[in-house]
């Protein structure tokens, strides 16, 4: 393992580097103390790119070294070999140079001089995760996540799915700018908020277990809005917006995976396809949608007890019935969990509405809501002298 460290070499393209940083220079302080000559060899301090002879050589964001830097490699990449300070010493050298970059139009910062390009042999242009799996693979590799974390909570494959999703939405999100792109590090980041906001909560009721909610998840925003470019209709917008928005798109495309989808529903009823008066299996949401017709809600403390969050959501009729229906295996918290996430996912489909208010998620009818609404408008223009 020792000898094959040796073997590779990495070095940050900065704007600061030097030509004898990469290949070398004269080294009067050596020449003073073994008392040479200028003009002997020995005089010369080797840098980095010949130390890393016969092994790899990385250098990271290339296009960041001033030009006249890029130039100095141009003889290493043709000839394979160096020349310091006009010595005849040509040293040949067995290096495999991999160099990185973003593109030129993100970084706007420099660029690779033409011939520099040229004499780079392949570009290999890399891509996103395309597909969930992949990115679920990175971040659970990636993610910083303590021992101690994992055996305090659990994490379900909904929550790790939902958080991957938010990437997806983000690439191809309108108010996202598609030339910075959205990495990788948004869902690594996202996965270890999402842990810590569980672990605080489970820290503030002294509990031994618990797992991650899809409430949990309003501490992705952060990771969210730092993470993102946004185009000038995403600025207007505001970020913490943005951020909502995706997460609740994440919420409406992966609901479908697990549960009917609820447009497919509305297009029956609104092509008259559905029987009348309507039933629970021409609509598995209707029991479910009418306990909130009747004026009822359902508050969700981000901090609530576990043990709390799962009576209150048993409160829900039908809620229940649902779950077991699609995931009969599931245990109680399972279950719960399942139950939370139906209730995002109806909201998400505007069956029912949800309002985000100081830590606590507020479930109720939607045409209540919008009553409500539409109601503090009215009340908000009124003017008492244009009364009179």
């Amino acid at each position: 393992m020792d000898a094959q460290k040796y073997r590779y070499g990495e070095k940050l393209a900065t704007p600061d580097v030097s030509v004898a940083d990469l290949i070398g220079d004269i080294d009067p302080i050596k020449a003073a103390n073994l008392r040479l000559s200028f003009a002997d060899e020995r005089v010369i301090h080797y840098g980095i790119i010949p130390r890393s002879n016969r092994g790899i050589f990385v250098i990271n964001e290339i296009p960041d070294l001033q030009a006249r830097i890029q130039v100095a490699l141009f003889n290493i990449l043709e000839e394979g070999d160096i020349q310091i300070r006009g010595f005849k010493l040509r040293m040949p050298l067995d290096i495999l140079f991999v160099f990185t970059a973003n593109p030129e139009d993100y970084t706007n910062r420099g660029s690779i001089v033409s011939p520099l390009k040229d004499r780079i042999q392949s570009q290999i242009l890399t891509h996103y995760p395309k597909d969930v799996e992949t990115s679920l693979a990175i971040t659970e590799q990636e993610a910083n996540v303590l021992e101690e974390q994992q055996r305090r909570i659990n994490v379900s494959d909904l929550v790790k799915r939902l958080i991957e999703q938010v990437a997806f939405e983000a690439r191809s999100n309108e108010y996202v700018d598609k030339k910075s792109g959205v990495s990788a590090r948004l869902t690594i980041t996202s996965f270890e908020n999402v842990m810590s906001s569980a672990e605080r909560r489970a820290i503030i009721h002294n509990e031994t277990q618990t797992q991650v909610w899809i409430s949990d998840m309003a501490g992705i925003i952060p990771s969210i809005t730092g993470k993102i470019e946004l185009v000038y209709e995403g600025e207007q917008e505001g970020p913490y917006q943005v951020a909502l928005n995706l997460v609740d798109k994440a919420v409406r495309s992966t609901f479908i995976q697990y549960f009917p989808n609820p447009e497919t529903l509305k297009k029956k009823k609104a092509t008259g396809k559905t029987s009348i008066p309507e039933k629970e299996e021409d609509n598995p949401y209707k029991s479910i949608t009418r306990w909130f017709d009747k004026g009822n809600h359902l508050d969700l403390m981000v901090d609530m007890k576990d043990s709390e969050k799962i009576a209150t959501l048993y409160k829900v009729e039908g809620l229940y019935g649902l779950v077991k229906k699609h995931f009969p295996r599931a245990n109680d918290k399972e279950s719960a969990l399942l139950m939370e996430f139906v209730l995002h996912g109806l909201a998400a489909h505007s069956m029912i509405s949800k309002k985000i208010i100081e830590g606590k998620i507020q479930f109720k009818d939607l045409i209540g809501s919008m009553m409500n609404l539409g109601q503090m408008n009215i009340d908000d223009d009124f003017n008492e002298d244009d009364y009179r």
